[in-house]
């Protein structure tokens, strides 16, 4: 058993090696061949129209909300509890993030509280599948009727997550998903931008190709950025989504296992919930626990790598300056407790009953 046991880590062996070695033998490196089987192996996953990939999914979120024209003086939708790259790519595009409460149930975004959140510059709304389980899609797109607002799904974690069977990213106008180090499957850096759309398709893919929609050419139609992908990101993603359904398999059995195991701590260390009508992905498998402070640092002398959930955006110090509409009693109670346990494929069942029996050594004492 290692000394450390890291809380996730991605899948790495020789079948990514062997992908990297097509496009050295190739002697392509920037998008090429690679490059066009790896979206079509996301279309194939998602069921999207299109698939984009892109250089991380902060610019695949940007592109997103420019190629709908959101800018200054719009304001955005975006859950309090998510990573900062959801509200820092509305800052980007020159839009205003309005952070909205999440739900308890799901801590996906709270579409009632939001209600009161829209008015007239209110253009957007991001909805963020959280820690591998999905939004409530059909509340969110209800919602963004009701209110003339365009969705874009941050499925970030989401990969291979569903929704009354369908794929997260694939219900609003333009989705999301991200390959970074940490995620479900990796590319090191990537993301992938999901619409069925082609005028989308068209503006997103300009955006992130310096305004154009062919290389090699140096006509450019209109304004645009290098958010490229590489033949390496593609050749990782291949090997990837070739191991997808046995990472998803494992997942389930590491998360099975803990709430089985750890069930009798009954109030004292509480699973996540869970929404029957998702099929999830257990990127991380987490639970909540007025203890989590201690917990943590009790495994930390073990050599077991913790990780809180995301700090609430209306207490980033970044946006400190800030002002918000309403109070986050939800979305602070849930970070307050919430920790994440090892959930990478490569943790041995020896080094998860190792954590197991230290989460009990720590209750009992």
């Amino acid at each position: 058993m290692r000394d450390f046991i890291p809380q996730i880590e991605p899948w790495i062996d020789q079948s990514e090696l062997e992908e990297l070695k097509r496009v050295i033998d190739s002697t392509y490196v920037t998008e090429n061949l690679l490059t066009k089987e790896f979206e079509e192996r996301i279309k194939e996953l998602t069921g999207s129209k299109y698939a984009i990939s892109i250089a991380n999914g902060t610019m695949a979120l940007f592109c997103c909300l420019k190629s709908m024209g959101i800018g200054p003086g719009d304001e955005v939708l975006v859950p309090n509890l998510t990573f900062i790259a959801t509200s820092n790519a509305v800052l980007l595009a020159g839009a205003t993030p309005v952070f909205c409460e999440i739900d308890k149930k799901t801590f996906c975004l709270d579409t009632e509280m939001a209600q009161h959140l829209v008015n007239k510059k209110t253009k957007a709304i991001i909805p963020v599948h959280l820690y591998g389980q999905s939004a409530d899609m059909n509340k969110i797109i209800e919602f963004s009727k009701s209110n003339n607002l365009k969705v874009i799904e941050d499925a970030a974690q989401g990969v291979g997550v569903r929704f009354e069977g369908k794929h997260t990213g694939t219900f609003g106008d333009m989705g999301v998903l991200s390959f970074y180090g940490n995620k479900t499957i990796t590319c090191g850096e990537g993301g992938v931008i999901l619409t069925n759309s082609k005028k989308l398709r068209d503006k997103s893919y300009a955006l992130k190709n310096h305004g154009r929609l062919q290389k090699g050419t140096f006509k450019h139609e209109e304004i645009g950025y290098n958010f490229c992908f590489t033949e390496m990101q593609a050749a990782i993603g291949i090997s990837q989504l070739k191991k997808l359904s046995k990472i998803i398999e494992r997942k389930k059995c590491i998360y099975d296992l803990y709430c089985k195991e750890l069930n009798s701590l009954n109030e004292r260390l509480v699973k996540v919930p869970a929404d029957p009508r998702v099929s999830p992905v257990w990127w991380f498998t987490s639970f909540l626990t007025d203890e989590k402070t201690e917990l943590k640092q009790f495994l930390l002398e073990r050599g077991i790598q913790t990780r809180d959930f995301f700090y609430p955006l209306h207490l980033q110090p970044c946006y400190e300056s800030m002002k918000h509409r309403t109070t986050f009693k939800v979305s602070e109670g849930i970070y307050s407790k919430g920790i994440s346990l090892p959930s990478s494929y490569n943790l041995t069942l020896q080094e998860q009953q190792y954590i197991i029996n230290s989460i009990f050594k720590f209750f009992n004492s």
